[in-house]
């Protein structure tokens, strides 16, 4: 019983379901094939409005507060003057009384990486609720298909052996994104049956190909030469926004932005994989094709996450389910809501990771799972929450 996923409990077994017209209406209301993406009635609408201006307030107020907070304090005012005066066409309205070392801190160290960090919460958030309706599952992650472990692969074989040094400064966010492709595209040939993806086989090659992968880079850790190596590999493997640049954010930004969309236009179909293959298809689904498409868009905008910022853990997989317990689990509402939550959360990850140990930096991967891992415990406690069922517990 499908009461936690759906906007409208949907109940009864398939065959009455699909033999049944009073049935039927109630999946097509549960799974929002009959409405428009945002016609919602008008306390809905208001709540739906309310809802993402508080969250766009909380981010606006998180990124300046991440960006004042260091070892050189700057006031909000003059943070906000410098990314002002570096604007096109406004730039030059902004009267610059602040020091140089000042805007050298905010617009050319500080500010990258906490867009980064926005863009990455966000990105992950959203995988995550995508590869939760894709397989039905809620310890589902992004990290699912491998892709971690294959970016893990490229990025050690970079920092360990000096691999691809013909590509400069971006031969480990290349040979990242490269090992994570490779790594998906393994995954998605063993789950294929007969031109269609199982499910479960995916599942399996999933985990098969990480624990290959991952022993390949534990192999090319424990080979390194240099003691520093290691340290730097394994620093990255645990989730990292230290090497933040504005160059790096203009692929990111437009692989979110493109995913998001495209998640979003796709809701009713999102909400009708959660009640499973048969009700997706009589409502005119064609589930092996959209699984194949849901498969390739998540595994595209991971890698280039993973590829950025390294492997940060719990993001996609705690998110999701914080949004669903405020919002209900129709996905027209958990995508922004979820896109903006990833973003916030990440920004102070990042402002704890930055400061707990100051002036060294701990890994954020470390954060993400202090946070997580209180957090499932509490979720496997309530008596409130289940994921696909009626569960009591």
């Amino acid at each position: 019983m499908l009461q936690l996923w759906l906007p409208y409990p949907v109940v009864g077994s398939m065959a009455e379901t699909m033999g049944n017209t009073d049935q039927n209406k109630k999946i097509t209301l549960a799974t929002g094939f009959n409405r428009p993406l945002f016609q919602r009635d008008q306390t809905q609408r208001f709540k739906l409005v309310v809802g993402l201006a508080l969250l766009g307030l909380t981010f606006v107020v998180s990124l300046t507060v991440a960006v004042m907070i260091g070892p050189v304090s700057v006031p909000p005012l003059t943070v906000w003057q410098i990314i002002l005066a570096n604007l096109p066409w406004i730039g030059g309205a902004v009267t610059a009384d602040w020091s140089t070392p000042h805007g050298h801190i905010v617009w050319d160290i500080r500010l990258p990486r906490v867009l980064l960090a926005g863009l990455v919460g966000a990105g992950l958030a959203t995988v995550g609720v995508a590869i939760q309706a894709l397989v039905r599952n809620s310890l589902a992650d992004p990290y699912i298909l491998g892709v971690s472990s294959g970016a893990s692969v490229g990025a050690t074989a970079v920092i360990v052996a000096g691999a691809f040094s013909l590509l400069g400064q971006y031969a480990l966010a290349l040979a990242a994104f490269g090992g994570a492709l490779l790594s998906v595209m393994l995954v998605f040939v063993i789950a294929q049956i007969g031109g269609r993806i199982s499910i479960v086989r995916l599942l399996l090659a999933g985990i098969a190909i990480s624990m290959v992968l991952s022993s390949l880079t534990s192999f090319i850790v424990m080979t390194a030469p240099r003691e520093e190596a290691i340290r730097s590999a394994l620093f990255w493997m645990m989730g990292s926004l230290a090497g933040a640049r504005w160059e790096y954010l203009t692929i990111p930004v437009l692989v979110i932005a493109a995913g998001l969309f495209y998640l979003l236009i796709q809701f009713r179909t999102l909400n009708a994989l959660l009640m499973g293959d048969e009700a997706a298809t009589t409502l005119g689904v064609d589930v092996h094709r959209f699984r194949k498409i849901l498969i390739m868009v998540t595994a595209l905008i991971t890698g280039v996450l993973v590829a950025v910022s390294g492997a940060i853990g719990f993001v996609g997989l705690m998110i999701p389910h914080m949004v669903r317990l405020v919002v209900g689990a129709d996905h027209r509402l958990v995508l922004p809501f979820s896109a903006l939550a990833g973003a916030i959360f990440l920004i102070w990850a990042d402002v704890f990771a930055r400061m707990i140990l100051a002036p060294e930096e701990l890994p954020i991967g470390i954060v993400t799972a202090l946070c997580g891992g209180p957090f499932f415990i509490w979720l496997l406690r309530s008596r409130q929450y289940s994921f696909g069922g009626s569960e009591q517990g």
